[in-house]
């Protein structure tokens, strides 16, 4: 597993890049900056600082009492909600900000659904005084207009983005124009472990920090590892960071929780990995929500942050070779 994804950028039949020519250079120059940031202490030694000074890891992997009780089984939670600006995202952006200022880049983009990667990537590029414009769908604007107001304070420019369904899907479609039109000057901070390689490999690395200090947290607490790790998935940053640290870990069964919006049958769900298909979207070759035509459809879900019609190619791969199971949960079970 420590060789997924492979030279080409492939986690099995999944990942790879499809992409316009005028990205190749860009993301191989991403890729070289990302090898030597891996071997050098000064990067690891700098990033660590902020994840601790800046955005206050570790989080506490909290004993959730009453929940343990009502279920007959003991759950604890781990407080990503806790980290400056509310959510893991955190974790991503500021690695990706660091490596930007590697490239001798000023300016930074990103997406954003439910608006806490928008959050995070303007905090990062505030505290490194870098430029920052955010893509936003118009639909999701007004859903979280409060992470709007918080992006504008940080002096980040929020684009409304009024073209499809005016959701994430076509927030990154955006941002991915952008990019191709100023691809010197700009790194684009992309927010989970999708799009074409390199992306869902250093997502996946920058989040790894949550599954890493849940298994010692675990160990310390009960002095054993859990049974199952479960996590909701949208593109699958978050969940694919607490996995991956326990992928050797047979007996730890992973279960990614998909949003089925009004169900699984009505048209208007998210549930990629469960009722989608194989084909390419941003870039990557995984499981999307697609037409017979293979135009890809409309995702649903009462969450801003899990309405994306595809899912990380290494969550593909996962599903391919059975390490992990997907289940979809609906808008109101998940408030049940």
């Amino acid at each position: 597993m420590a060789r997924l994804p492979d030279y080409k950028g492939y986690f099995g039949n999944f990942g790879g890049m499809f992409i316009s020519e005028t990205l190749v250079k860009a993301l191989k120059d991403l890729e070289q900056c990302y090898s030597q940031a891996k071997k050098s202490p000064d990067f690891r030694k700098k990033l660590n600082f902020y994840l601790s000074e800046f955005a206050g890891r570790p989080t506490p992997l909290y004993f959730a009492q009453r929940l343990s009780e009502h279920f007959g089984l003991k759950i604890y939670l781990k407080r990503e909600d806790l980290l400056h600006t509310g959510a893991h995202k955190i974790n991503n952006t500021l690695g990706q900000v660091l490596l930007c200022l590697m490239m001798g880049k000023k300016r930074v983009i990103a997406e954003t659904g439910a608006g806490q990667h928008g959050v995070a990537t303007a905090v990062a590029a505030a505290r490194f005084g870098l430029e920052c414009e955010v893509f936003m769908g118009q639909e999701d604007m007004h859903r979280q207009q409060l992470n709007v107001f918080r992006m504008e304070l940080l002096g980040a420019k929020v684009s409304c983005v009024k073209s499809g369904s005016m959701t994430l899907k076509d927030a990154t479609n955006e941002a991915i124009r952008n990019w191709i039109a100023t691809i010197r000057t700009t790194h684009y901070v992309l927010g989970s472990v999708v799009g074409p390689h390199p992306y869902p490999m250093i997502v996946r690395n920058f989040q790894t920090v949550i599954g890493k200090e849940a298994k010692r947290q675990i160990i310390r607490k009960e002095g054993c590892l859990p049974d199952y790790l479960i996590a909701c998935i949208g593109g699958g940053s978050n969940s694919m960071g607490l996995f991956y640290p326990f992928f050797k870990d047979k007996k730890v069964k992973f279960i990614g929780l998909e949003a089925a919006g009004l169900g699984i049958n009505s048209g208007k769900h998210a549930a990629s990995l469960v009722k989608g298909s194989v084909g390419v979207l941003h870039g990557s070759k995984s499981y999307l929500l697609q037409d017979k035509d293979g135009q890809v459809k409309i995702a649903h879900s009462i969450s801003a942050g899990l309405d994306y019609p595809g899912v990380g190619p290494e969550h593909a791969y996962y599903k391919q070779i059975n390490r992990a199971d997907y289940v979809p949960i609906t808008d109101s079970q998940a408030l049940a």
